[in-house]
Order: C-alpha cells, then structure tokens, then sequence
C-alpha cells in the first residue's frame, strides 16, 4: 500500500540520527516512523544512519557526520502532492521521498527517482492505468503540490507563453545548475522564440503569499510581460498555454501531464527523459518515458503517502482522496459563512466542518443572516428546511445529513459525519432542480465507477446504512411460495413527504398501497427509527394490512430477507438497490427516475427527458452511487478532526471508533423526545 518500488526500502538502517530541527515535526517523525525508522539524537553506531531534510543549510551537518562515521545517509524531501497550503504556511505533508541515493532535483548523483525510472520495466498494465487515471483525476479536481488555488478564478485569455518563476535562493535551482541570471535568461529566451506572443510569468505560491522573494517584478518587466500573483490554478494556466518554460519547477513537470513539451534551464528529476527540451545534457538518462510511466514513477513508486484520518501509510490514490476532501471543503469555505437555521446543539459540530478557514457567524432570522452576509460579504449557509424569506441574490447553500451519516439518530442529537452542500436546491425536494440531479447527469471523473464500486462493495460488506443502529432480523413469516415485501415507514411530517409525494403520503396509506397491488405477499413493516423512539409522528395501528412489524429491526436484515421494498421517498430504497433488490416508490426520492425503480409517484421531467425531448437512458447504479456517497457529501472525521474522504466515514461507522455523545445532548434528546407532540416548541 504504501507505493513504494520493489526493494527500494531494502537495506535502509533503521535508527536514523538527524541534526535538524525540522525532524522534531510531528508529521515528519510519524512518516519516518510507520516507513520502519527511529529518529534518533546523538552519533551513529555502525548499522545506523543520519538523516538530512534535502540540500537545505542544516544538511551539511548530517552530512559531515556521516561522512566521519561513514554512516549511510538519507535525505528526505517532501513529495510531489504536498498539502493544501506550503509548509512555511504551517501545512504538514502528506508525503515523503526518502532517498537513500540522493536527491531529486541535483543530478550530481542518481537519485531514487532516477534509479527506478532507469530500471523499473515500467510495462505492468494495471500500474500504467493507475498512472493515466492519475494524471486524470488531478486535472478534474485541480490539484497541485500546493492547492491555494481558485478554480473559479479566470484565467488569462488563451495563446500566452508561460514562464515560471520560482523562490529566490532555492535549493532545487542551485543544485539543478541554475542561478537567478538564468530566469533571465528564461525569459529571454523566451520572447525571442516567440516575438509577438504575449509572456506570462507565474509567480510561485509562496512568493504570492509574501512568504519569499521570486526572481521577477511587475514593475521592471518588458511591456508585453505580465506577472500573475493571483491564485489562478495552475491546469487552466496551462491549458492557455502556447509554450511552457521552467526552470526546475514541479509547474514544468504538471506541463509535461498536461500535454506540454517545456523547454527547461534547469535540471529536475523529469529532465532528460524525452518528455522536455533540455538546457542541460543527462548522459546517465538513456530512457525514453512516456508521461504515465514517468508519473508512475514520481507519484506512485517512489514516494512514501500518509493517511493522516487512519495514521497509515497509503497508497498514492487514497492520499489523493484525502487532498480532495480536504480542499474541496477550503474551496468552499475559504471565504467564511454566515449560518441560519441551525439548532443549538449542532453549532459545535457545523463550526468544525465548515468553520476551519473561518469560523461561522450565527443568525438567529432571515433578515439578520442577510445583514451579516451583505456586511461581511460571506454567503448563506443555511439548513435546508429553514431556507425560506432569503434575498435570491445572495449565494446561498443548503445544508442537510449525508446519507452515510452516523452510529444513532440525528433525533438523539449524535452529530453528524457526513453533511451535504446544495447551491441549487437540496435533494430531497424534487420540486426544484439540486446540486445531486446535476451530478447524477454529468459524467463520472476519472476512476470514479471504479472508486463507486469499491466503496458500495464496503457499505454492503459491513452493513452500513444511514444510521447504522444495532438491530436483530425478528421471526418472519415463511414464504410458502409468497413474496416478502419490505414496507418502508418513514417519518410522515418529513420534508421529504411533503416535498416528494402528491398522493399516498402516510405509512397507512403505503401499507394499503402495497396490499392492493400485492394482495398475496407477506407485507413486512419497518417503522422509522425516530417514531420507534417516539420522537417523531408516523406510527401505524395494530390493525394496518402489515402481517409483521419489525420493530427496532436491523434494516439490511430485513432488505436481505425481502425480495423487494416498497417505499414514499425513504434513504432505505437507495440502501435497496445497492444491494441488489427491487424498488418501488410512490413519491419521487432523489434515486427514482433514473431507471434504477418502479416509479409511481410524479417525477420530474428533467430526469426522464433530455433538454432535446428524447428519452433519457438510465443511469447505471454504479453512476448514482458516485452522485450521491462521493461527489455530494462532505465528510468529516471527529477522530482526526480533519475533513476526510467517505472512505475514512466508513471505517468510523464499521469500527465504532467515534466520540460518544455527552450527558447534556443525551438530557436535551430526552427532553426534544418529551416534546415532540409539541413541534412548534422545538423546531
């Protein structure tokens, strides 16, 4: 799992004795630790090592003591996707290169990177499609080595020549044969190749953040010369490109991913296979690499990923899930929001998922959430049943309960792991057109069928549902021959209902629905967890045409012990169809529609016809699930406290290992229990 190259790791001492601060980093001794070494102080012993963070000014020390105790010596850099923000900013990495050989930016020496790019076979099929779906999912999340990028942020109109600049005084420049004449140079070279095109210097992050000088400045450059600081992302910079010139830059190296040839002034590890035109000579570089092969080896082989949600070492595509979950939630909320609608007892855990950049603003009515939005200039963050009275101008999102949500009720106030973000509409409303419709219609990303499968794989394998309440199956009538159908109650004041039905629109009334239409199968009811606690409204007289209620029942149990279900709107038809079994549904439930249920209930015409009038093909199952378990959810881990991807919320859910509620939520579930024939007292 970890990526690294066969043998690559062999023969590293385990002790390591280091001399440099930075190796004090928790992140940075945890990466050395799981990958088997013990950061050590003092002198090396024969069988230890010395450890050094790269070329940095602190590395001669390790060096000279390797040297005198002829100790093998190991240099550590950060890898190629790094964190959100640059580590000067205090982001800790999410990756490694520990190079035993040299380093990877100064070709003085082979260095790990080069060695297996000039030995590993680079022909295994399946690690070359993960290399291509790689490059792919990168560019369809837009991710970097660093990610304080804005995709909504325009890029320069197209037909530039890209020059990039970097850090005055780095090491990669240095050690790559370069000197600060040579950006100079660059651009130079530059605006000779191509006289009358405009030039377009990309400043570094770092430089853009005040953090460092770079090597140019807007105020000297020639008058065709433009400097950009601004927090363009750097795929869309590219694809505008005409020309791309780089120093040492990893910008040179997402260039050669992006379809570029760069022309370099430098010597970094992705010079000298083919893929450039080169400045320098590599005369230990015989190889032609294609780019999945040379990604391979950059992304997937040589660097050592961490899982910080699990604290494991990981493979290239989880550390991926995880940078996506943590910039999808910073794009998001890079900007702060102001919150309306949202119950006492949920503040702590809504400020921990959307207010890490900027901690939420609270409103108590419409009026005052639109005063703060228009004063502050955030937007709207607003629970969905509470989106009512707000200006249409102001950019609003819709908040509600993931469908991978937690271990108990969100009516027993246990806090959610999984919340969903809705700028169009929210998805159990199918009055109006939402954020999860318009993922069902678009296509997949990159390895998305293939990430679906294997996360539907995992909730059906553990059981996992929405609520994930402990449960047994109860005796069930034999079937002699006779269906079972499991009847879905719901909550019958739900938003849900009363957005998603036009007719049958209480348990009743589904229970005689489904009689009517089945008046020979064992109809096995399932009450709502809620009205089973009698928190909510919903319960059926003895008398309904159900021949067993299951109460307190474990739900996939039950799916599996059914032939079919039958269902308004419930979460639990979509838990049925990831598992196999027939759905029918009377009301119109963000899963029905798509050619996946027997749809009853009045569904909207976006889902069933194309803008053009034609039909529109079913959605396959696998697409579905990608919509609404990945692409629409947030996901939180109260274990790490970080955002995570809903493959770390399912291990949570599986394991148990989640924060138990305190006293005072579980005195406040009583007491909204006491009430709840009250509604209006506590909504």
């Amino acid at each position: 799992m970890s990526g690294l190259a066969p043998n690559a790791a062999e023969g590293l001492p385990r002790r390591l004795y280091f001399y440099n601060g930075g190796f004090l980093n928790p992140r940075l001794r945890r990466i050395l630790s799981l990958a088997g070494h013990e950061l050590c102080l003092g002198l090396p012993r024969p069988g230890d090592g010395v450890t050094v963070w790269g070329k940095s000014p602190t590395a001669k020390r390790g060096e000279a003591v390797a040297l005198r105790h002829n100790a093998p010596l190991i240099r550590v850099e950060d890898a190629f996707l790094r964190s959100l923000r640059p580590g000067r900013a205090g982001d800790a990495p999410l990756g490694l290169l520990i190079d035993p050989y040299g380093l990877h930016f100064d070709p003085s020496a082979p260095s790990l990177i080069e060695r297996i790019a000039a030995t590993h076979p680079l022909d295994d099929t399946a690690l070359l499609a993960r290399a291509r779906d790689g490059i792919a999912r990168l560019q369809a999340s837009d991710l970097s080595k660093y990610n304080l990028h804005d995709p909504a942020l325009a890029a320069p109109a197209p037909g530039y020549v890209l020059v990039i600049d970097q850090t005055r005084d780095d090491a990669s420049i240095r050690h790559s044969g370069a000197t600060a004449q040579t950006f100079a140079e660059m651009l130079a070279t530059a605006m000779a190749d191509h006289p009358s095109a405009r030039i377009l210097v990309k400043s570094h992050p770092e430089t853009s953040l005040g953090l460092r000088r770079g090597h140019f400045d807007a105020t000297t450059l020639p008058a065709n010369v433009t400097l950009l600081s601004t927090a363009v992302s750097p795929w869309a910079l590219l694809q505008g490109a005409i020309a791309v010139y780089a120093v040492s830059s990893q910008l040179g190296f997402e260039a050669i991913l992006a379809g570029h040839r760069p022309r370099l002034f430098g010597a970094p590890f992705y010079a000298g296979w083919g893929l450039t035109t080169d400045s320098h000579a590599f005369p230990r570089r015989k190889r032609n690499l294609t780019r999945a092969q040379l990604f391979a080896v950059a992304m997937i082989l040589a660097p050592r990923w961490y899982d910080p949600c699990r604290d494991r070492l990981c493979s290239f595509e989880q550390v991926l899930d995880q940078l996506e979950a943590e910039t999808r939630a910073f794009r998001q909320d890079r900007n702060g929001h102001v919150a309306l609608g949202m119950r006492l007892w949920k503040r702590s855990r809504l400020q921990q998922v959307f207010g890490r950049e900027i901690p939420l603003i609270f409103a108590a009515t419409p009026q005052s959430a639109a005063a703060k939005a228009r004063k502050t200039g955030r937007p709207l963050l607003v629970w969905a049943s509470k989106a009512t009275g707000l200006p249409p101008d102001l950019p609003t999102l819709r908040v509600e309960d993931g469908f991978l949500r937690s271990r108990g009720l969100g009516a027993d106030l246990v806090a959610p792991l999984s919340l969903v973000t809705d700028d169009l509409g929210i998805y159990y409303d199918p009055t109006r057109e939402s954020r999860l419709e318009r993922l069902i219609m678009a296509p997949p990303p990159p390895g998305g069928l293939q990430r679906a499968k294997a996360l539907v794989d995992a909730v059906t394998r553990l059981n996992l549902t929405k609520y994930n309440l402990s449960g047994t199956r109860p005796d069930l009538p034999p079937q002699g021959g006779r269906r079972r159908i499991l009847i879905v109650g719901q909550v019958e004041d739900d938003a849900s209902i009363r957005l998603g039905t036009t007719g049958i629109s209480t348990n009743l009334a589904l229970l005689h629905a489904a009689r009517s239409a089945n008046p020979e199968a064992i109809l096995i009811f399932k009450p709502h967890p809620d009205v089973e606690a009698g928190l909510r409204s919903g319960a059926v007289p003895p008398e309904s045409p159900a021949d067993i209620t299951a109460a307190h029942a474990d739900p996939t149990a039950l799916i599996d012990a059914c032939d079919e279900v039958w269902t308004m709107t419930s979460l639990l038809g979509f838990e049925a169809l990831l598992r196999g079994k027939p759905v029918t549904c009377l009301g119109a439930p963000f899963y029905a529609g798509w050619g996946l249920t027997r749809d009853l209930g009045d569904i909207p015409a976006r889902r069933l016809r194309l803008p053009d009038g034609s039909r529109r093909q079913p959605v396959p199952l696998l697409h579905l699930a990608h919509a609404a378990l990945i692409a629409y959810p947030r996901y939180y881990d109260p274990v790490s406290r970080r955002p995570c991807p809903p493959e770390v919320a399912i291990d949570r859910l599986a394991s148990g290992t989640l924060p138990k509620a305190g006293p005072l939520n579980r005195a406040l579930a009583k007491a909204q229990g006491a009430l709840a024939r009250y509604p209006w007292l506590w909504r």
